[in-house]
C-alpha cells in the first residue's frame, strides 16, 4: 500500500479532521505511517490561531522540499498537501511560495482530498470553497479496526464555524459560519465509536455549546439534550465537550452536569479577560460578572467541577488596571488548568488594525504574572487530589515497564502499576503523589473505593 503521513497542528478539531482525512485516503489505498521519510503522501493539517502560523508552515515545507528531492533521486514520488486553516487563509499564495506543494485544501473541503490527490498527477490543485453539501456525508463510515487502533478516547465533531466574530479571532474567516450536524448523524458516529471500544467521547466544535442540530423529532436540539442522548449509548462511559462560549451556557446544559454521571466534572469555558472594557473591545458580548454568575450556577449543580479557561493578555488598549481585573477574576474563581497567551495580531481581524498595540515587554511581564497565578492554582488543585480516590480511565502504557497511564474525571494525567489491568479499564485509584504534570496512584483491586473530589474534606480519605 501507499503510505500517508499526517501532521496535525493546533486544536482538537484538527486532530479529528486529520483522522477523517486518513480514513478517506485509506479508501484510495493509503496506509498511515508515523515516518515522514517513508511517506508517498504528506498532509500538513494546519492551524491559524498561533502567532506566525503561516511562516511556521512555510518553514516545514522547506524541509519537505529537501525530503521530496531525496526521495525522487531514490525513485520515489512524494506528494505534499497543505490542509486546514492556513490553507484556507493563504490559498493560492501557498502554491506561489512553495513549489513543493501539490494540493491546498481548506477545512470544509477535505472530503474531496482523495480526488484532489489523484488530480494532482496532472497539475497542482487548490480547493478552499465552502461547499453547500455536507462534507461529513461524503466521508467513509468509521472502520472498527481503524477506530480501535486510535485508543479508547475519541473526538467527535458536532459543530463547526463561529458567528461570534471576536476581534482577535480568525475562525469565522477560516472555518465559516456556525453549522451543526444533525442529531442522528452524531449519534450514529457515537455508536460506531462505542462499538469499536471507545469508552470516552469528547464532543467538539469551534463553539460547541452553540450546537443547534436538527433532531429526529423535527425540532432543533441544544447541546444539553444531545448529551442526554449520547449518554444512553451502550458502552459510552465518559463524555466531555469543548470548546464553549459563556453566552451559550444555557440552563439545560448546566443541568446536564448535575443529571448525567457520564458527563465528566470538567468545563473548559474561555473568558479571555477580566476587564469589561477589554471584553467589549474583544467583542466577547459578556462581562466579567456575567462569567462569575455562570460559574456560580455550574458549581451549585456540580460542586466538584474542575474549571479551565483561555486568557489573552496585552490586547490592544489594555491598561494596568484592566490587567489587574483579569488577575482578580482568576483569584476569585480558581482554575484547575488554563491556557494563556500574549495577544498577537491576525491579519484580517479587527484588532490587528488597532493603533493601541501593547509593547512586547509589557505583554511578557503580564503573561508571566498571570501564568504564575494559574500555575499556583493548578498545582493546588492537583495537590488536593492526593489521598483521594478517583476513577481513572486507563488509556495507554506509561513511561516505565508495567505502568499504565490514564485520565481522572478532572482530566488529570495519572500513572499507576498496571499489573492485572488493561487499557480501557476504568478503575478506582488512590492518588498517592503529585509531580509537576501528573499524579501517581495505586489501583484499589478488589476493594470498594469512594470517588472523592479534589479538596473534598467531607469525604473520607483512604489510608
Amino acid at each position: 500500500m501507499k503510505k500517508v503521513f499526517v501532521k496535525s497542528y493546533g486544536c482538537q478539531m484538527n486532530v479529528y479532521d486529520s483522522e477523517r482525512m486518513a480514513d478517506a485516503l485509506a479508501v484510495d489505498g493509503y496506509e498511515q505511517t508515523d515516518s515522514v521519510e517513508n511517506a508517498d503522501l504528506v498532509v500538513l493539517n494546519t492551524c491559524h490561531i498561533r502567532e506566525k502560523a503561516a511562516e511556521k508552515v512555510y518553514s516545514e515545507l522547506g524541509r519537505l522540499r529537501t525530503l521530496k528531492q531525496r526521495r525522487a533521486e531514490e525513485g520515489h514520488e512524494t506528494r505534499v498537501v497543505v490542509a486546514g486553516c492556513v490553507a484556507q487563509a493563504e490559498g493560492e499564495e501557498i502554491l506561489r511560495r512553495a513549489q513543493v506543494v501539490d494540493v491546498v485544501v481548506g477545512p470544509q473541503a477535505y472530503h474531496r482530498l482523495p480526488a484532489m490527490v489523484r488530480a494532482a498527477q496532472k497539475g497542482r490543485v487548490v480547493d478552499t470553497d465552502f461547499p453547500e453539501d455536507d462534507k461529513f456525508a461524503h466521508l467513509p463510515k468509521l472502520e472498527r479496526k481503524r477506530v480501535r487502533s486510535r485508543g479508547v478516547s475519541a473526538f467527535l465533531t458536532i459543530q463547526e464555524g463561529c458567528d461570534k466574530f471576536c476581534a482577535f479571532c480568525v475562525v469565522p474567516y477560516t472555518r465559516g459560519a456556525e453549522v451543526s450536524r444533525p442529531v442522528a448523524k452524531v449519534l450514529d458516529e457515537a455508536r460506531a465509536l462505542a462499538d469499536a471500544g471507545v469508552r470516552e467521547i469528547t464532543l467538539i466544535g469551534q463553539n460547541v455549546n452553540a450546537y443547534h442540530g436538527a433532531g429526529p423529532d423535527g425540532r432543533e436540539w441544544g447541546l444539553g439534550q444531545l448529551l442526554h442522548a449520547v449518554a444512553e449509548i451502550e458502552g459510552v462511559a465518559r463524555i466531555r465537550y469543548t470548546t464553549s462560549h459563556p453566552n451559550d451556557m444555557d440552563d439545560a446544559l448546566i443541568e446536564a452536569h448535575r443529571d448525567l454521571p457520564q458527563l465528566m466534572p470538567y468545563l473548559h469555558l474561555p473568558v479571555q479577560a477580566g476587564s469589561d472594557r477589554i471584553l467589549k473591545a474583544m467583542n466577547r458580548k459578556h462581562t466579567g460578572d456575567a462569567y462569575r454568575r455562570i460559574i456560580d450556577k455550574v458549581r451549585r449543580v456540580r460542586p466538584d467541577i474542575a474549571l479551565s479557561s483561555d486568557f489573552i493578555v496585552g490586547f490592544p488598549g489594555e491598561s494596568d488596571a484592566d490587567f489587574d481585573q483579569t488577575m482578580r477574576l482568576v483569584a476569585d474563581i480558581g482554575f484547575a488548568s488554563a491556557f494563556s497567551f500574549k495577544y498577537s495580531t491576525r491579519p484580517g481581524t479587527p484588532a490587528a488594525d488597532d493603533t493601541a498595540q501593547i509593547a512586547e515587554a509589557v505583554k511578557a511581564e503580564r503573561l508571566a504574572r498571570l501564568q504564575a497565578l494559574l500555575e499556583e492554582q493548578r498545582q493546588a488543585f492537583n495537590r488536593g487530589t492526593v489521598g483521594k480516590v478517583v476513577e481513572v480511565l486507563l488509556e495507554k502504557p506509561g513511561r516505565h515497564p508495567g505502568q499504565l497511564g490514564g485520565k481522572s474525571p478532572y482530566l488529570q494525567a495519572v500513572h499507576l502499576d498496571g499489573a492485572g489491568l488493561a487499557v480501557g479499564d476504568i478503575v478506582p485509584v488512590l492518588i498517592t503523589a503529585q509531580s509537576s504534570n501528573s499524579l501517581q496512584g495505586e489501583a484499589l483491586r478488589g476493594r470498594a473505593g469512594e470517588t472523592n473530589a479534589p479538596g473534598d474534606t467531607a469525604a473520607a480519605d483512604v489510608a
